[in-house]
């Protein structure tokens, strides 16, 4: 059997299933394929219980691809991003910066939402536009692409002509080696453990990142839960360490959270399963080859510093989505691909490298290196000029 669209999406994620209702919205017929039907109940196993804090930008493409009223009843603002530097001998803050968004934007910084309601919400507005055709269950498995055209065969033995591949398919893209797309890869020895909290103190709209050693520690606001504050929490640390804290008994985990903390919200309490990722950095060489685009994790993978992740991955979106809207009979070609390419290399490369120096300088364990930190911190924060810019490269706005 053979099948036509203009856009396969390779990768039914939070990254696929946007871009799929973007395209969609934008008069583009898409069929949008992933191996594993999306998790959308919290309780479910394999439910993503990381959060993504949706940054201004992103924002600004969802309302424009009519997404964002799914979301906004479950988003939580982000007005000030906390960062703690606890680099002593004991779990207590040395220097607490904090960043406010009212001090470049009548806006917060972003909205935080839980990734597995952003899959439930993304699944039902697709569930409303005729345009896209979406195959949970279904991989891709092959690609073969001529001048005009990518030729994509599935798992279930369909093939698909389309003008346009896009790979959301994750950091071992399919897609991605199909078209022969070459990628930088670090290995940081780290993992990270998502899980949320209750905790006595209102997070009063403060996102807060904790340095000591091993990677950063950082509270993310969510909406109250049961009546309580609650908090996303991303811990990382070396692998063994990571793996020991997801092993230990909750009193013993409870108490070690709120140490690595350092009690700035009271007790903290686990209202949810841990779960681990492993950490990694990567970048591909391309964004783009012969009718296949990548974007998202098949394109660059960081660790989650600055709530980057998803934002660049809707970056892409962006640039892709402005490229096919401004000339629709060049959807695919290669002058369209070779301006996506230029659109955001430059823009990865620098957030790839930022973030990898921050990652290593939030894992020192060093004491010469632990005071460079925090001076860096002090040094970065007394100048406004400069604290004002870094707030907007942040957000990825000028």
């Amino acid at each position: 059997m053979r099948d036509t669209c203009d856009i396969l999406i390779s990768g039914g994620g939070v990254a696929g299933l946007t871009a799929a209702a973007a395209f969609a919205t934008s008069g583009f017929r898409v069929i949008c394929v992933d191996p594993a039907p999306p998790v959308t109940d919290r309780e479910a196993q394999g439910a993503d219980l990381r959060t993504t804090a949706i940054l201004q930008p992103a924002r600004d493409l969802l309302e424009r691809c009519g997404i964002w009223d799914r979301f906004a009843p479950h988003a939580e603002p982000l007005q000030i991003m906390r960062i703690v530097d606890a680099g002593g001998a004991e779990s207590v803050p040395r220097t607490v910066k904090e960043f406010n968004a009212a001090d470049i934007s009548e806006q917060p910084f972003g909205w935080n939402l839980p990734n597995w309601l952003i899959r439930r919400e993304l699944v039902a507005q697709l569930a409303t536009l005729p345009g896209v055709d979406f195959r949970p269950g279904t991989s891709t498995r092959a690609l073969f692409t001529r001048t005009a055209e990518a030729r994509v065969t599935l798992s279930d033995g369909t093939r698909v002509s389309a003008r346009l591949v896009i790979a959301a398919d994750g950091r071992d893209s399919p897609m991605r080696q199909a078209a022969g797309i070459g990628v930088t890869t670090h290995r940081y020895g780290q993992k990270a453990l998502a899980f949320a909290v209750t905790h006595p103190e209102p997070h009063r709209n403060v996102s807060t990142e904790i340095h000591r050693s091993g990677g950063p520690f950082t509270l993310v606001p969510l909406p109250d839960h049961e009546g309580k504050p609650y908090s996303a929490v991303v811990w990382m640390e070396r692998g063994p360490r990571a793996l020991e804290l997801a092993a230990m008994p909750v009193p013993e985990f409870e108490a070690a959270m709120t140490d690595r903390s350092c009690a700035l919200f009271g007790p903290l309490t686990l209202a949810s399963r841990r779960t681990v990722w492993p950490i990694i950095l990567q970048h591909a060489e391309r964004m783009a080859g012969e009718r296949v685009a990548l974007m998202a994790e098949a394109a660059h993978v960081v660790p989650p510093i600055g709530a980057q992740g998803l934002n660049m991955s809707l970056a892409d979106l962006r640039a892709l989505l402005d490229l096919a809207e401004a000339r629709p009979d060049g959807l695919g070609d290669a002058a369209m691909l070779d301006a996506y390419h230029r659109a955001r290399i430059g823009d990865i490369r620098m957030r790839v490298h930022g973030i990898d120096l921050l990652n290593r300088a939030s894992m020192a364990g060093a004491q010469p290196l632990l005071v460079a930190r925090a001076v860096g911190l002090n040094a970065l924060y007394g100048l406004a000029p400069v604290r004002h810019t870094l707030m907007r490269m942040g957000l990825g706005v000028r």
